[in-house]
């Protein structure tokens, strides 16, 4: 919704300024988008005096002028023809930016002449499509005067966000009540004259369709002269961004922005009686005012005569119907239209207009008998002519609601205490009448205002006036008890598992939580577990191992071409029918080619090495101790017996088991290896230790140089190397950051009964930086500590 400020101010008595206005607007919910303000834009150009105008000695279309602007001579070169000497014109100094043309003007030579900045014509001051002259004023336009001032075009323009539920806001009137209602003044919209008629209406005017249209009425006006509108008319139009048309059209396109009342004109010559307001039928076709063509659909709100459909209502005019310059009589159309037809229609044929806007959100019914009269009353005062009376068909909706209202209400609902007193003030302010009944307080809503239905609705009206930063900021209430997690420990650590396996190259799969008995029974499946009722025959046992469903997922992808399978799943399987014997289980399977192909690695096929890396990294991710574990050589029989293992806390806590799959079972499932996998027993790992606060430890940072020392020992052939880091690890838990092996060799040099196991390890000093002392202690804390661990002894 745009309007100019001088606009507001013949419906507002008020001496705030421009930037009151607009910060009220905003904080009432009329909220301000723009402000376009031209005496900022046209601040540079003034009037001034052509002295001279002689011609330009080597071009025959210029002209050389001396012009007079009030702070000096300057010399500009024109091509207008009209420059001519004692005229009085726009001049643009240079530096000045003109907006017509997209230029900042700078001194330069045309020809040859020196010419320092510019008469303008109306294009490059934006106020026609005229550029074959130059601008010429009145010859009593004072030298040196702000062009702005002199032609009108100092008029800030406002543009304001219209909330769907505001119609009455679409009205310069509607937001003159508003601020008024918010203290800025008071209202002075003139009041609007009945006017009778002199002569009965020769056309008539029919409803057929009465729930799109309960009321339509219209006024003949003969002998109007159409025109061109006065200039302050066309100014305010322009500003707002329509185009001037003509007297009669510029006059309903006027009272629709300044009293939200959208009206239409036809030519009375062009129509037919009598006037029928009906429902369409598929076919038929409307030839619009927008130059194009529509045809219905059916069902749409048609104002139409004995020839055809004149225009849809409440949407577009018919261009057959439409007034012209020869227009000499002329039919006024106020009507009511319901507001879901009217937003149909726009939305089926794509149409978009001033009156649909406000139609389709609620006009006010009331205002069908004096929006007449006041378009009547302008057609008289601009274009002439003699009126009939006012012919009405049906009649307006009746629009008047009570609401009860408790005064309280707007500090239990609202949360600020407005007074009683203040309340009412707020609403008879903006035309609500309140009344005091013995049952309480009833509220009489106005007609331009249909979206108040309810007792909130008045709350927010004296909230918005009242001002929202007035409205005290309270907090939340604090809870007693802070809310516990949503996911418990088990879905933690699955989905932590989840994310890492994936991280590690793995693809996740979901499989069955069944399995073919006969497949089952390999992996340690018993009868037990076998389905009453499956839902198929090769579904009838459930999982004793995730691993099964891998490998025929793994044999499917195999089948399709895909070489290199990496698959995982975190679920359940089941040892028995209790429910301690369901356990949460991490399970990963690799087939094909170890690594990514690659020309720069030579990559063999996968080994129980991948399958433990896979088992160790979702230890990790599920917090096991994994610096704690140790590796034992037994796994579950479906592993083969020389390459597979398990991790273990102690002899028998086994968290995970890892290795091949044995080729037996292979051969069994009809599948080609090799394949390893690996199984992490989630339920198994320990419970996290209970922190002693929330706070997290301090982080312990080192700027000191981390220092890496290497050493080598013999051990017996058949010792884990396990053993030996993990000996050497916590020789000294301070200073000892890690370990790691680096060589493992059996050969030459070394008895048949040894190997020789070379690790590096990573010490950090704390407080100082290690001196050799420092670090021969340390040392020998790891040397002995693999002698007494393991019996192994450092090589030479």
């Amino acid at each position: 919704m745009k309007f100019t400020y001088s606009w507001l101010k013949q419906h507002l008595d008020t001496d705030a300024s421009l930037e009151t206005i607009a910060d009220t607007l905003t904080r009432i919910g009329l909220e301000v988008e723009s402000i376009d303000d031209p005496r900022v834009a046209l601040a540079p150009f003034k009037v001034a005096h052509v002295i001279s105008a002689e011609p330009h000695p080597d071009a025959d279309r210029l002209r050389v002028c001396k012009v007079d602007t009030g702070a000096g001579i300057i010399q500009v070169v024109c091509g207008a023809p009209n420059a001519k000497a004692g005229m009085k014109g726009v001049f643009a100094p240079p530096g000045s930016y003109v907006p017509g043309i997209d230029l900042t003007l700078k001194p330069t030579k045309i020809r040859g002449v020196e010419s320092a900045g510019m008469l303008c014509s109306e294009r490059e001051m934006m106020l026609s499509d005229e550029h074959d002259g130059i601008i010429e004023l009145a010859s009593d336009a004072p030298i040196g005067a702000s062009f702005a001032e002199i032609a009108g075009l100092d008029d800030p323009v406002i543009e304001i966000a219209i909330t769907p539920n505001r119609p009455d806001a679409l009205g310069v009137a509607g937001i003159a009540r508003d601020l008024a209602a918010a203290g800025l003044g008071r209202v002075i919209t003139p009041a609007i004259d009945v006017i009778e008629g002199d002569y009965p209406c020769p056309i008539a005017i029919e409803i057929d369709a009465v729930e799109a249209c309960p009321v339509f009425a219209g006024r003949l006006i003969r002998g109007v002269r159409n025109g061109q509108s006065p200039q302050w008319l066309q100014n305010r139009l322009k500003a707002i961004g329509l185009r001037p048309i003509s007297v009669l059209v510029d006059i309903t396109n006027y009272i629709t922005f300044d009293r939200a009342r959208p009206l239409h004109v036809y030519d009375a010559a062009k129509i037919g009686a009598p006037v029928r307001v009906r429902l369409a039928q598929p076919g038929e076709n409307v030839a619009a005012l927008d130059g194009q063509s529509y045809e219905t659909q059916g069902g749409e709100c048609l104002i139409a005569d004995e020839n055809g459909p004149l225009g849809f209502g409440g949407v577009i005019g018919g261009s057959a119907s439409g007034v012209s310059d020869e227009t000499v009589d002329v039919l006024v159309e106020a009507a009511w239209f319901e507001p879901v037809g009217i937003a149909r229609t726009g939305r089926l044929h794509g149409l978009e207009s001033d009156a649909r806007y406000r139609f389709e959100r609620g006009v006010d019914p009331t205002s069908v008998r004096w929006g007449l009269d006041l378009a009547t009353r302008m057609i008289l005062d601009l274009a002439g002519g003699s009126p009939s009376t006012v012919v009405m068909a049906g009649h307006p909706p009746a629009a008047h609601k009570a609401v009860c209202f408790d005064p309280q209400r707007v500090a239990s609902l609202g949360g600020l205490d407005v007074p009683r007193t203040r309340s009412r003030e707020i609403l008879d302010r903006l035309g609500f009448s309140w009344r005091d009944e013995t049952d309480g307080v009833v509220i009489d809503v106005p007609e331009w205002r249909p979206d108040i239905d309810g007792e909130a609705d008045l709350v927010e009206e004296i909230l918005r006036i009242e001002g929202y930063d007035k409205v005290p900021s309270t907090s939340l209430p604090r809870l007693v008890d802070v809310a516990r997690p949503t996911l418990n420990l088990a879905q933690t650590r699955a989905g932590a598992v989840k994310r890492r396996l994936a991280h590690e190259g793995l693809f996740e799969a979901v499989t069955w939580s069944f399995m073919e008995s006969r497949i089952g029974r390999i992996f340690g499946g018993s009868d037990r577990l076998l389905l009453e009722n499956p839902i198929s025959s090769e579904l009838d046992m459930m999982r004793p191992s995730i691993l099964p469903n891998l490998m025929q997922a793994a044999a499917k992808n195999r089948d399709r071409g895909v070489e290199q399978i990496a698959l995982f799943e975190v679920g359940p399987d089941y040892q028995g029918l209790e429910p301690k014997d369901q356990r949460l289980v991490a399970a990963s399977l690799r087939a094909g080619q170890s690594g990514p192909r690659h020309w720069r690695t030579k990559a063999g096929p996968v080994d129980a090495y991948d399958a433990k890396a896979d088992a160790l990294a979702a230890l990790e991710a599920a917090g096991a101790p994994v610096d704690n574990l140790q590796v034992f050589g037994e796994a579950p029989d479906w592993y083969h017996p020389g390459r597979s293992g398990t991790l273990r806390l102690g002899p028998k806590r086994i968290l995970a088991a890892f290795g091949e799959v044995h080729p037996r079972i292979l051969l069994a499932l009809d599948l080609k290896g090799p394949m390893v996998g690996m199984e992490v027993f989630l339920d198994e790992i320990p419970q996290p230790k209970a922190k002693s606060g929330r706070a997290r430890p301090a982080l312990q940072r080192s700027n000191l140089p981390v220092v890496s020392r290497d050493f080598a020992f013999l051990l017996p052939r058949e010792m884990p190397v396990a053993n030996l880091v993990r000996a050497a690890r916590t020789a000294d838990k301070v200073h000892i950051t890690g370990i790691d092996v680096f060589d493992i060799y059996e050969g030459k040099g070394i008895e048949p009964d040894q190997k020789s196991v070379a690790i590096a390890a990573r010490l950090q000093p704390l407080e100082k930086t290690f001196t050799d002392a420092d670090i021969e202690i340390i040392a020998g804390k790891i040397i002995m500590a693999v002698e007494k661990a393991t019996g192994g002894i450092l090589r030479r």
